[in-house]
C-alpha cells in the first residue's frame, strides 16, 4: 500500500507570470513525488460543494466568489485575480483537502498537494487564500460526527489567523499556530496557542520550541490532526523571516508526523506556504512532507 495523495491538475491556474505566487509549484510537485516514486498514483478531488463550504464560509462570500463579482478592494486582498481559472481552483484544491481528510480517516495518513489556505475566514479571503480548507474539512468532520475533538498544527512561518478566527470559542477545534513574530499578518488573532517565533532564528531553537509544544498537545484527547507544512520558515525563502535549514523541516515533518501517528491519531497533511528563491529546492522542500509521510504506510 502507498500513502494517499490527492492532486488535481487544475490545482494551477492562471495568474500572472510574473506574480510573486509560485502557482506552478502543485504542478511540478506533482511530478516529482511520481519521479521519486513516492506515489505511483494521485487521488483526484471533485470541486467542493457549496453546502460543504458554507460551513466555514459565508454563503455570500462564496456567490461571490462563484459569480465573480467580488469587490476590487477584497480581490485586492487576496492578491490572485479572480478569473475562472482561480476560481476552479478555489473549488477544487479545498475539495482536495475534504478528500485527504476522508482518506486520512480510512488510511490514518494521508497528503494533499495543495491546500492550507488559513488566512481566509469565515466573511473573506486574504494572503493567496481563498476558501480555508483546512476549516472546511473541520467541520465537515465536525458536522458529521467523523470527529469530537481536533487539532490544527500551523507550522507555517505565518500565523493562522484564519483559523483562529473561525475556531474562536470553538472547543472542539484547537488551534496551534507557531509562526514569525514580526511576520504576516500585522494584527494577529488568537489562535487556542500562539507561539511566537523571533526573527533569524536556527534549528536547535526551532525544534525545541516544537517538541516541548507537541509533548503538552499530545497529552490532549484529539481524535483527529490537521497538519499545515509550510516551508517558508527556510532561510533562503523570500517571505520568511526565519533561518531553517532542509534538514531542520526534515525533521520538523517528522516530529510531527510520528507525534499523532504513533498515537493512532488520523492526520492529513497540507502544503502550506513556500516562496523559495530557488523553485528546484522549493518543489523539494514541499515533499519532505509526502516523504516522510510515506514512511508509515
Amino acid at each position: 500500500m502507498e500513502l494517499p495523495v490527492v492532486n488535481h491538475k487544475d490545482y494551477v491556474a492562471d495568474i500572472h507570470e510574473d506574480h510573486k505566487f509560485p502557482i506552478t509549484k502543485f504542478g511540478e510537485l506533482a511530478k516529482y513525488l511520481l519521479e521519486k516514486k513516492i506515489v505511483k498514483k494521485f487521488h483526484q478531488p471533485s470541486p467542493c460543494s457549496i453546502d460543504t463550504l458554507k460551513e466555514a464560509h459565508s454563503l455570500d462570500y462564496i456567490q461571490h466568489i462563484k459569480n465573480k463579482t467580488l469587490g476590487e478592494n477584497e480581490i485586492k486582498k487576496i492578491g490572485f485575480p479572480l478569473n475562472d481559472s482561480v476560481v476552479r481552483r478555489s473549488f477544487i484544491a479545498t475539495g482536495g483537502t475534504v478528500l485527504a481528510t476522508k482518506l486520512a480517516l480510512h488510511f490514518g495518513i494521508s497528503c494533499n498537494t495543495a491546500g492550507g489556505s488559513h488566512h481566509a475566514n469565515f466573511e473573506g479571503g486574504a494572503g493567496y487564500c481563498v476558501f480555508n480548507d483546512v476549516a472546511v474539512a473541520s467541520k465537515y468532520l465536525i458536522n458529521r460526527g467523523l470527529a469530537n475533538r481536533i487539532l490544527i498544527v500551523d507550522l507555517d512561518v505565518h500565523q493562522g489567523n484564519g483559523n483562529a478566527d473561525i475556531f474562536l470559542n470553538d472547543r472542539q477545534v484547537f488551534t496551534f499556530s507557531m509562526h514569525s513574530k514580526s511576520n504576516y499578518p500585522a494584527k494577529k488573532s488568537i489562535s487556542d496557542l500562539d507561539v511566537e517565533l523571533n526573527d533569524n532564528m536556527e534549528d536547535k531553537e526551532y525544534l525545541e520550541i516544537l517538541k516541548f509544544n507537541l509533548s503538552n498537545l499530545s497529552e490532549e484527547n484529539f481524535d483527529f490532526v490537521f497538519y499545515i507544512a509550510g516551508v517558508d520558515i527556510h532561510y533562503n525563502d523570500q517571505l520568511g523571516k526565519l533561518k531553517i535549514t532542509d534538514e531542520g523541516i526534515k525533521m520538523r515533518d517528522q516530529l510531527v508526523i510520528d507525534c499523532f501517528f504513533s498515537k493512532r491519531i488520523p492526520i492529513c497533511g497540507v502544503l502550506g506556504g513556500g516562496y523559495n528563491k530557488n523553485f528546484d529546492k522549493l518543489v523539494e522542500l514541499h515533499s519532505s512532507l509526502h516523504k516522510t509521510c510515506a514512511k508509515y504506510i
